[in-house]
């Protein structure tokens, strides 16, 4: 009996100390969810500089507003296959060349499947520059949709900074890519060809899974499922001793 109480508190150790974890990650998660809802609603910002590259990180650059000009490098789009909100698709990378010579990936938006062969060139002023504003997005190394990039194929499935520039032969390419909004500026000459599809930006779901509070419930519940079964056990262990007990003082009285 001694060994399974041991065991029965090992346990609810271990159940009571996943429960406040995930109260901890519950209290992160809100934490992080009220700072991108902050950079999302901001003021847009310049891109960050080259100096600044490495020290980007999602936890406290992802998603913040920022403003990006240069020239769109022509015949560089990237598809990679999305699901949108406007059913399966693709989304529209293409590599935009910065006065400094660096190049900045811009998502220029969604695209359905049937107008691959359409995509309207990206828009720009008189003196060919494109002032792109939108939401910074980390690179996306993984693969999604359980299928890896097959860049020798041109076959994208998530926007995968690195490999995108290397199978474009880009080089000094930003870390990020940015998400354009629904109407990046300026209001450039409107594509000639008018069965050119443009490519719909401001798409991007933020959305993060929070289920620390359920999970933490749950881990509390084994916790106090291990306890009350601890405690019955040893209170039959305990009764039956008792009943063993008063019948040997009843043998004893009887002898």
């Amino acid at each position: 009996m001694g060994l399974l109480v041991v065991f029965a508190a090992l346990v609810f150790a271990l159940f009571a100390a996943l429960g406040t974890w995930q109260i901890a990650r519950l209290s992160w998660k809100l934490e992080l969810i009220a700072r991108v809802n902050e950079r999302v609603h901001a003021k847009e910002v310049a891109a960050p500089l080259p100096n600044q590259w490495p020290q980007l990180n999602a936890s406290d650059d992802e998603y913040r507003r920022i403003r990006v000009t240069g020239t769109f490098i022509a015949g560089q789009d990237t598809l990679v296959q999305a699901v949108t909100e406007r059913g399966s698709g693709f989304w529209v990378l293409t590599p935009l060349r910065l006065a400094d010579g660096t190049v900045v990936i811009v998502n220029r938006g969604f695209i359905p499947p049937e107008a691959t062969r359409t995509i309207a060139p990206a828009m720009a002023d008189t003196h060919n520059l494109s002032t792109v504003m939108g939401l910074l997005r980390m690179t996306q190394p993984s693969g999604a949709f359980l299928r890896q990039n097959d860049p020798v194929n041109h076959r994208w499935y998530s926007r995968d900074v690195q490999a995108i520039a290397k199978a474009s032969g880009l080089t000094q390419v930003a870390p990020y890519f940015v998400d354009a909004d629904a109407f990046p500026t300026p209001t450039t000459e409107i594509p000639t060809n008018k069965a050119a599809v443009v490519p719909e930006g401001g798409l991007t779901v933020i959305a993060f899974h929070n289920n620390h509070l359920v999970y933490a419930l749950t881990w509390y519940v084994l916790a106090a499922m291990v306890a009350g079964a601890a405690w019955y056990f040893s209170s039959a262990e305990r009764l039956l001793r008792h009943d063993k007990a008063a019948e040997e003082l009843d043998r004893a009285a009887n002898n």
